[in-house]
Parts: structure tokens; sequence; C-alpha cells
């Protein structure tokens, strides 16, 4: 049976906006102004490797006469009874107000799952919505702008759970079982590992997916783009489960002339965007040229966990100087994310494969990383102590307060007074400091900067 997601909220939180997203087409009229949307709207939804019923709703409104608004509420409440889980979308922008509340307090009462979501948080406004979402008792929102298509695989983690217990794979107690044998650093993280192989043309991903499997589940030979679209595979490492996705190799879009190569790489674009750990592999022959670099920044763009690969490594001579180079080169060309693994390999022989999953395992832990909020400002008070903040206009720029807001990747606030001056080195200082103070090495990190003055400091 098809699960079925109902996406509901008051009027104008982008729930159409989302419909379409999830569906592909534009099917549902999305205008700025509130109550295009009158009936509910059933769409073929697809996320990920996700198959769902989406219905799209009119805006909840407290009206229970005989108007047309009153008959666009039945027709919500219809939509939350007839599906298995409903997404409750609010507007981070907004901040949450007496009508998100009021309907909280309805939706904790039914007898359908709620998954709170939080739309338009592509920019810094949303920070305090997110923040004010925790009061609605729904737990963590999952972050997301569905007018830009970002946050959609955190949404895909939490509806496939749901997905899952409806058919039968997974029992509400073996979920909760596996949650209290996970370390609390990774409580939150989802039950399936994401593991994408990325990399140019003909470096060894199919071979190295092969040599992981242990069967020659893909296509391999010498000629380069075998491979056209992701292949994903569930497996388990060491009775841990992953999904394997193995992608087409990505060349400088100067180079791709044909329309298929350009799907193939929209469809490795998008196998990065519901990764939870990438996996780039280099030929060690011909090292980190400028398209794996390329490659790599986009994937810590996207803010997914990044260990580099050197395969083909049987083949090189002096393995001590290649290795300190490679090293070198990497901690040179990103440094935005000092420390991430580089493993060598022979993805042929299967030499190293162990190390290669301790090292993807290793990093989608720290991703997963929460940092406790009074440990977070006991470091930001060393921090400023060591090296304080630098004046503006003859007065010094105060921080205030800071806190992680989400992970996956780990994501901070810092509240400041005069936050727009603060120097980008400075932030890089902190952000630097986090990493060492608390094991964050080698994953993309967030700093979002907030302003929090005090209304007294400039007065006589």
């Amino acid at each position: 049976m098809s699960l079925t997601v109902a996406i509901v909220g008051r009027p104008n939180v982008g729930k159409s906006t989302l419909f379409n997203r999830l569906v592909g087409k534009k099917l549902a009229l999305v205008d700025d102004q509130p109550g295009v949307t009158r009936d509910r709207r059933f769409g073929p939804a697809h996320l990920g490797d996700l198959d769902f019923t989406v219905i799209d709703t009119a805006g909840l409104e407290e009206i229970f006469d005989e108007s047309l608004a009153a008959r666009m509420r039945e027709q919500t409440e219809t939509a939350i009874q007839e599906a298995d889980v409903a997404l409750l979308l609010i507007d981070a922008r907004a901040g949450i107000t007496p009508l998100d509340e009021h309907f909280a307090r309805r939706l904790r009462k039914a007898k359908t799952p709620i998954i709170l979501v939080a739309n338009k948080c592509e920019s810094r406004a949303s920070i305090a919505g997110l923040g004010e979402a925790f009061r609605l008792g729904l737990g963590e929102p999952v972050a997301i702008s569905a007018e830009h298509g970002e946050g959609l695989s955190e949404l895909y983690d939490v509806i496939r759970e749901h997905a899952k217990r409806k058919s039968g794979e997974v029992e509400a107690d073996d979920i909760d079982a596996e949650l209290d044998a996970l370390p609390d650093d990774a409580a939150e993280a989802p039950k399936v590992l994401q593991l994408a192989i990325v990399g140019r043309p003909n470096v060894g991903k199919s071979t190295l997916m092969n040599a992981l499997l242990g069967e020659e589940r893909q296509l391999t030979g010498p000629e380069a783009g075998i491979t056209r679209d992701s292949i994903a595979v569930d497996w388990h490492w060491k009775g841990t489960p992953v999904r394997l996705i193995d992608t087409a190799g990505l060349r400088r879009r100067a180079r791709v002339v044909e329309k298929l190569e350009r799907l193939s790489g929209a469809d490795t674009d998008r196998a990065v965007r519901y990764a939870h750990v990438v996996i780039l592999v280099l030929d060690a022959n011909d090292m980190l040229e400028k398209q794996d670099l390329t490659i790599a920044r986009h994937v810590i763009d996207e803010g997914r966990a990044l260990v580099i690969v050197a395969n083909k490594w049987d083949a090189i001579e002096n393995k001590n100087e290649a290795l300190k180079k490679l090293k070198d080169r990497v901690e040179k060309s990103l440094p935005q994310v000092t420390g991430l693994p580089v493993i060598t390999l022979s993805a042929r022989s299967g030499r190293n494969l162990d190390k290669l999953m301790q090292a993807v395992f290793n990093m989608y832990a720290q991703w997963n990383k929460r940092v406790p909020t009074a440990q977070l400002n006991r470091f930001l008070e060393a921090a400023t102590v060591a090296h304080p903040p630098p004046l503006v206009r003859g007065r010094r720029i105060k921080l205030r307060y800071m806190t992680q807001i989400k992970t996956r990747p780990p994501t901070f606030t810092l509240f400041a007074a005069k936050a727009d001056d603060l120097p980008d080195a400075y932030a890089r200082y902190l952000v630097n400091g986090i990493r060492e103070r608390f094991d964050l090495t080698g994953v993309p990190m967030r700093l979002n900067l907030r302003r929090q003055d005090n209304p007294f400091d400039d007065r006589e």
C-alpha cells in the first residue's frame, strides 16, 4: 500500500509550493495571496527513491459556520484523517503565530502522526523562527525551502521512516531499540546511511562499489562513462544498513555536449543532495585535478560529509611522498573543511576497504553531532578572552550567546551586538575553534550571525 502524506498549515506558508516540488510539476496554483487552494488535491509524489501520494490542502482556519472558509477547513480535516502522516508547515521567516500554536495543539490530539516542517529557510531571516518552532511541542522542525529545493534530504529521512512502518519493514519497537543502542550524538541520525560514490569518469567508482558489495553488481571496463544512471543498492556493513549509490562520472561542464550526459550529471547532483556521506574517488595516477576540486566543493556546499579516496594506489611507486603531496593539496585547496579523511586503496584487489568504511562512519557520526549549548558558551567565553573581538568605531563587538540550531551539517547561530561588523577572519577563528574543541574536523560547518544589540548601549 502506498503512503499518503497530507500537507497542512495556516494560509500562505508554502503548502502548494511544496506540493509542486514533491510531484515534480506545477499542478497546484501558487500565489502570494492566501486562500488560493480550496479543495484538497492529490498527486503522485517522488522524493529520492520514495513514491507516495501527497495531498495539498487549504489553509487551516478556525471557522465553523456554513461559509466557504469553513468547508475548506472540513476538506483539510478530511485530508488529515485520510493521511498516514501529516506535514505541519510553518513559515520560518514569519516566526510562530498564534494560529500556528492553535493548530499545533489540535494536531497533537489527532491520531495521524505529525511532522513539523519549517519552510522558507533559505536565508538568515529564518533562524529566529526555527528556534521558536520548538515551543509547538512537535519536536525538532525539518528546515526546508520548498521554492529552492533545500532540505529535501532531511524531509526524505523522516517520511521514509513512516513508509517503512506502514510497509511492515520496521516495527515501532525495533526503531525504539535502534535509537536506544545509538550513542547520544547519533540519536537523531537516520537508520540507513545514504552513501554516494562520485568522481570523474573512469576513476573506478563502479569497481569500488562492486568491491564493497562483494559481487559484480555494476558494469565496469576501461571505457569512460559506462555508468549513466545513479544506481542505489541496499547493503549492510558489519550489520549496519547502508544504501550505496553509484553515480555517473562528472566532467567539466564545457566538455558536456550530449543531452544524455547532461541528464546523467543532473542525476549525480541529485544523488549528492540526498546523500549523507559522499566518497570522492580519485585516480592515484592523476590526483586532485581541477574537476576533482570542483566536485569536492560542490559536496561541501551541499553540506554533505566527504571522504576522499585515492584509488589504484597499488600502481604508485613512492607511496609516502605521493600521500604527503595529496594531503597537502587537500588542506590548501579545501581549507573550509580542515581535516578531511584521505584513504588510499585498490578497489580491484579490495585493499583498505575496512579502513574506508570506518572513515565513512566516523564522518557520519561527526556530521550528526550536537554540541550542548552550555559547552558552546563556555567555549565562546574562553575564545573571546584568548582573542577578543575587534573594535568597531571605537567600541568592542559584544558576542552574547551561541547555540547549535541543527545537525547534518552542524549549524550554529551566534548572537552578537554589531553582528554585521564582525570580520570574516574572526568568524573563521570561532569556526576553527569549534572544530578543534568539539572534534568536528572534516565536516562542513555553518555559522550564522544574528544581531542582538543592547538597547541601552548607546545611552550616555
